[in-house]
This record gives structure tokens, C-alpha cells and sequence, in this order.
């Protein structure tokens, strides 16, 4: 049975935080709020918990989860061949709704999907999202919706399609922004603009003045 904690009382919080961390250690899946819409995360080290993932979306692996992490620090760790222009992109728009497209280091254990070596990763501008982050480390999250649905921004519409494929809800309330992620892959010599999304063209060209459109 699913538990669901009010991340808008302290108390709650707190519990519903520890449950969340001990659930993704368990390998299950937990719903959350980031700074776009909920999401839908797991273990990104954990196999078996991002095929659940992926499963309780109805996904496939041709559309890998996306990786959120709590610190930029935490990057040196996860990626190989960051540039320093997509330095310049996490100081500018991190924590915020900026996701990058890099390289993953190959030692990592992990199964994120039919990722070509790459992983999309994001530090999310939500207290909840980062309170989690900063006690798990990494965790692959996806927007908590079936595939074919709008993406939820509250508890109750991720709860109402996901239902007990998920352990624990964390209810932040209504996420404030509509808008999806920008997405800007950095594997290549020049940033390219895979999404737009919340951080606009402009916004970025001041930071990378020699953006690529993917068209």
C-alpha cells in the first residue's frame, strides 16, 4: 500500500523524507516534486528498479530515464568530457530547469536504458527534490505519468496513474512551473538545444553565445 506524506508540514516532511530514502534503497519507486512537474524516481544504480520505473510509465527502453542529483559536485563523479562551456551552463542554471546531455563515466554500473553511453542529467530547484538527493545521491527520475498523458503538477494526478507501483508520495503541493526542462546536449565541441523548455534560447546564448539548434 502506498504511503503519501504533506511535505507542507515539518513533520511530515521529515518522515516522509527518511521513508523515501529507505524505499529507493529497497529498490522501489517514490513520487516527487522538482521545480517543472512531479516525478517518478528510483535507484539510478539499481537495474531492476529503473526497469520498474520505466514499466509503471508504460516506457520503453528507447526513452531512458533521466538522471537528478542533489549537487553539482556530484557530476565529476557521473560524466567524462564535461567542456568547460557546459561548466559555465550548470553555474548559470543550476539548481534551476536546465538538463544536460553528457557522457557518462564508463565504469558506471549502471542500466538507465538505451542511452549510446550518455546520460541527461539535472539538478532540480526544489527543496523536497534536493533534500532527497543530498541524503540518496543520484536517482533516476522521469515525470510520474503514464506515457501518453500529461506530466502531473500535483500529488494527485501522479497518485491517480501510478497508483502502488509506487511505495511513498511525497505532496509538495502544485508544482510552480508548467513548463518541461530545457534539454542541451554537451557531448559535442558546441552545446547543442535538444528541448526547448523553461530556460529560453536567449537565456542560454548569453552563457554559450554559439548554441546549436537541433532541428
Amino acid at each position: 500500500m502506498a504511503r503519501r506524506y504533506d511535505c507542507t508540514d515539518v513533520v511530515d516532511r521529515k518522515h516522509g523524507l527518511r521513508e523515501a530514502a529507505s524505499a529507493v534503497r529497497r529498490g522501489d519507486l517514490v513520487v516527487l516534486p522538482t521545480d517543472t512537474v512531479y516525478g517518478v524516481g528510483a535507484d539510478a544504480f539499481n537495474a531492476r528498479a529503473v526497469g520498474d520505473l520505466l514499466e509503471a510509465k508504460g516506457r520503453g527502453r528507447g526513452m531512458p530515464s533521466p538522471v537528478l542529483v542533489g549537487s553539482p559536485n556530484t557530476l565529476h563523479g557521473l560524466v567524462t568530457d564535461f567542456s568547460e562551456q557546459a561548466w559555465e551552463l550548470v553555474d548559470a542554471f543550476w539548481p534551476g530547469a536546465l538538463t544536460l546531455v553528457a557522457r557518462h563515466q564508463p565504469s558506471l554500473t549502471w542500466d538507465l536504458g538505451e542511452t549510446q553511453g550518455t546520460a541527461a542529467v539535472r539538478m532540480p530547484l526544489h527543496p523536497v527534490a534536493l533534500d532527497l538527493l543530498k541524503d540518496f545521491g543520484p536517482m533516476a527520475v522521469s515525470s510520474a505519468n503514464l506515457t501518453g498523458h500529461p506530466a502531473p503538477q500535483d500529488c494527485d494526478a501522479a497518485r491517480e496513474m501510478l497508483g502502488d507501483a509506487v511505495s511513498v508520495y511525497l505532496d509538495g503541493g502544485p508544482t510552480p512551473d508548467t513548463v518541461p526542462s530545457t534539454i542541451v546536449d554537451v557531448t559535442g565541441r558546441v552545446p547543442k538545444l535538444l528541448r526547448a523548455g523553461a530556460v529560453s534560447e536567449e537565456e542560454l546564448r548569453k552563457v554559450v553565445p554559439d548554441l546549436e539548434i537541433s532541428h
